[in-house]
């Protein structure tokens, strides 16, 4: 079932990355090497981090190949049909929620402490996103405070998994609680615009170079 899942939020996180590259005039090449970063960043970043190598879709290629294969279908679909951007946003809030808590049970695997398994929960949820944005010159999304809750509502439900993993014995519960906190609070953070507080200075503070 898991594997399933992962698949999923591949497929999801690669037609993201996708899409990042509309009106960019970026080439077929240019948009699958978006959609992998987006859709393996994370994982990448966090095996890498945990000493878990080779990385996963090295060990399992299978990852990538479905990378790719939404990359270059979603490449010639995009071309002539937008998708919905609500239905992209609860498919890219689906893909959050999976990465996050699929990342965070990888770093329960290898013993980390829960510090550190939150940490690669949350690297893992929103690390590719990161990269994608970078990639095309745009400020990341868990930067910018138009996009509500991203990386906080991924943060939100990993802890939540990692707190109440002593006390739950049914796994597949716990999955499902933390994946679907991650995915409530990302959902109602769009639909209400919830954000945290801004770090702005003062009206007629002057900026220092730092």
């Amino acid at each position: 079932m898991q594997a399933w899942l992962e698949h999923f939020g591949i497929a999801v996180a690669a037609l993201t990355g996708v899409l990042a590259a509309r009106g960019r005039r970026v080439d077929l090449f240019g948009v699958v090497v978006l959609a992998i970063v987006t859709a393996l960043g994370g994982g990448t970043l966090r095996d890498l981090l945990t000493g878990d190598t080779p990385v996963l879709w090295v060990r399992q290629p299978e990852y990538l190949i479905n990378a790719v294969t939404i990359a270059v279908a979603g490449f010639f679909i995009a071309r002539h049909r937008q998708p919905p951007l609500a239905a992209l946003q609860v498919a890219d809030a689906f893909a959050l929620a999976l990465f996050s808590i699929i990342g965070a049970k990888k770093a329960l695997g290898l013993d980390l402490s829960p510090s550190v398994v939150v940490a690669m929960g949350v690297i893992t949820g929103v690390a590719g996103g990161i990269l994608r944005d970078v990639l095309v010159g745009e400020i990341p999304l868990v930067f910018r405070p138009a996009i509500h809750l991203y990386a906080t509502a991924a943060l939100a439900g990993v802890a939540l998994h990692v707190f109440l993993r002593p006390h739950v014995s049914n796994e597949s519960a716990l999955t499902i609680l933390s994946t679907g906190t991650i995915l409530v609070l990302r959902l109602a953070a769009i639909r209400w615009r919830l954000a945290l507080p801004l770090f702005e200075a003062e009206q007629n503070e002057p900026r220092k170079p730092y």
